[in-house]
């Protein structure tokens, strides 16, 4: 049976790593001096180009809904960004030092098959939102009222873009059927808008952060431009000063600190396998600057979101969060067309970074010998994009795109174990090369960390209760709603603590040890000029 998948192997080369290839190969593998490329430009340009996205831009619309002010909407999103900030560049570091990803680093602290339940988990979760992210505004163009705001991506950009060209598009005769839940016109958008992201995933992780560098120069540019022409149109004293909080008391409490949940919860994955990016840091300092980035970006993002659907409001007379409907209302085809594009730009940039290029590094993980992370990232094109089909997920399962959004409950803890194994039980003093050993230190308990599982089980379980009440509000579940407003919070401290108490008492001696070992005392640094090409630039060979 392995001579008849011999073919598919992706190897030119073996991983330095693991006891045989089975384990590793040259994309997971700690990353070469030559191919660590990143600087704190790229990281500010990164991080800029995750904030600006469609679903940042209305971050702050279902806060507003629940009766705070725009003041206070603006404090929960700085405040829960520069908290999971804090978070991100912990582990963040870990990458930058060790210079290997998160499915590689998760196995040191949840025990080498263990980690595969966070990694399958998160490869899961980013193929899911790949294909909500592809371009399901595709869906919108349906006009269903029962669309949430993470449906609102790029193909609906395309179409705005299409019909900035050709507005008969908007006359187009639909030719599916009503089971189809797509129109001709969306299935159309949402292809073209597959098909120009596809190319895109076949650029390495060292190249592709040019990519991020132009969206972070063109898209705030753009928005920024959105911004003045909204305060020129309605200015803030007509469209913002009279916004004020509805709800007072404990009831603000609580809905500011679910507020700050949500803002956390919108890059709580990051927080998770950032190290897949910072394991390509020049040097470790590079990444610092995301502690201050990341709450700037985001908070301002969320402004002008608030900012621009304000005014909207007082122009059109309608709250439209959806910045593309906004866009829709423009009479001029020249600055739809360029709107629209920016908000595409802004999509595709977001979906390599958070989705794809995650689900491609879990892949990875999962089957080193025949999945790089080039193949990785074609294959959540295709089962993301294609094999789950998303539009009818969103046509008819909300209750399921319910539950995948509050699939933080368990991202917190995931967080917490990761920081606190390295940080406070190990302090710093970590094995890389025994992370490639299925039979080595972190094998723990037949290959489970026991008090990581125990931590995850102290920690999820009380998010349950409200997690099964977000999704059908009909089950009565009393005050246990109210800790799902801060699940994220609840999660990381809980499971945090519990970690750190265990490995205290329990401790797992064989792991601990008087220096750390890393991947380039293994190689001593070297690599020849066919490792120069590998990391997504190795030639695949039959």
């Amino acid at each position: 049976m392995s001579s008849f998948f011999k073919p598919l192997s992706v190897q030119t080369r073996p991983g330095k790593f693991g006891p045989n290839s089975r384990w590793s190969n040259p994309d997971m593998d700690p990353v070469p001096p030559p191919l660590r490329t990143w600087n704190s430009w790229n990281y500010i340009a990164y991080w800029i180009s995750d904030a600006t996205n469609a679903a940042n831009w209305q971050l702050a619309s279902s806060m507003l809904a629940v009766g705070l002010s725009w003041r206070q909407a603006l404090g929960a999103i700085a405040a829960g960004h520069l908290i999971i900030a804090v978070v991100i560049l912990l582990n963040g570091t870990i990458g930058a030092r060790l210079h290997i990803g998160f499915p590689v680093l998760n196995r040191s602290s949840f025990g080498f098959w263990l980690s595969y339940f966070s990694v399958v988990s998160r490869a899961i979760l980013a193929m899911f939102w790949f294909g909500v992210q592809a371009g399901l505004h595709s869906y919108c163009l349906t006009f269903k009222p029962t669309l949430g705001p993470q449906t609102y991506t790029g193909s609906e950009a395309m179409y705005q873009m299409l019909k900035a060209i050709w507005p008969s598009i908007s006359h187009l005769r639909n030719q599916l059927p009503e089971s189809a839940n797509i129109t001709t016109s969306g299935i159309m958008c949402y292809f073209l808008y597959w098909l120009v992201q596809l190319p895109f995933m076949l650029i390495s992780p060292q190249k592709i952060r040019h990519l991020f560098t132009f969206k972070a120069i063109v898209v705030p540019c753009a928005w920024i431009a959105i911004l003045i022409w909204a305060m020129v149109k309605a200015p803030p004293r007509v469209s913002l000063d009279p916004a004020s909080s509805s709800v007072h008391g404990s009831t603000a409490k609580w809905s500011w600190l679910g507020a700050m949940n949500s803002a956390i919860g919108s890059y709580s994955t990051l927080s998770v396998n950032i190290p897949d990016f910072t394991r390509y840091a020049k040097r470790e300092r590079s990444q610092y600057i995301q502690l201050f980035v990341i709450p700037t970006a985001f908070t301002f993002i969320g402004f002008v979101g608030i900012a621009v659907t304000a005014a909207g409001e007082s122009i059109y007379g309608e709250v439209l969060w959806d910045p593309l409907r906004l866009i829709d209302r423009w009479d001029n085809r020249a600055a739809a067309f360029f709107a629209a594009f920016t908000f595409a730009l802004a999509t595709l940039g977001t979906n390599i970074s958070a989705n794809s290029l995650s689900a491609a590094n879990d892949l990875t993980a999962l089957f080193p010998r025949y999945i790089n992370i080039r193949r990785g990232q074609v294959i959540c094109a295709f089962i993301g994009g294609w094999a789950l089909c998303p539009w009818e997920i969103l046509a008819s399962a909300p209750r399921f795109l319910t539950f995948m959004a509050g699939y933080t409950v368990f991202l917190g803890p995931f967080a917490a174990i990761m920081v606190v194994d390295y940080w406070l039980v190990h302090g710093g003093k970590v094995n890389v090369v025994a992370m490639y050993d299925p039979h080595g230190i972190y094998r723990y308990w037949k290959g489970i960390n026991w008090r990581a599982a125990v931590a995850l089980l102290v920690s999820v379980t009380p998010n349950l209760p409200g997690l099964i009440h977000n999704i059908n509000a009909h089950v009565p579940v009393g005050n246990a709603s109210y800790l799902f407003n801060i699940a994220w919070l609840f999660g990381f401290f809980v499971a945090g603590g519990v970690y750190w108490i265990l490995s205290t008492l329990f401790s797992a001696m064989e792991t601990f040890m008087d220096a750390p070992v890393l991947g380039d005392d293994s190689v001593n640094g070297s690599v020849d000029e066919n490792e120069k090409s590998s990391n997504l630039d190795i030639t695949e060979q039959p």
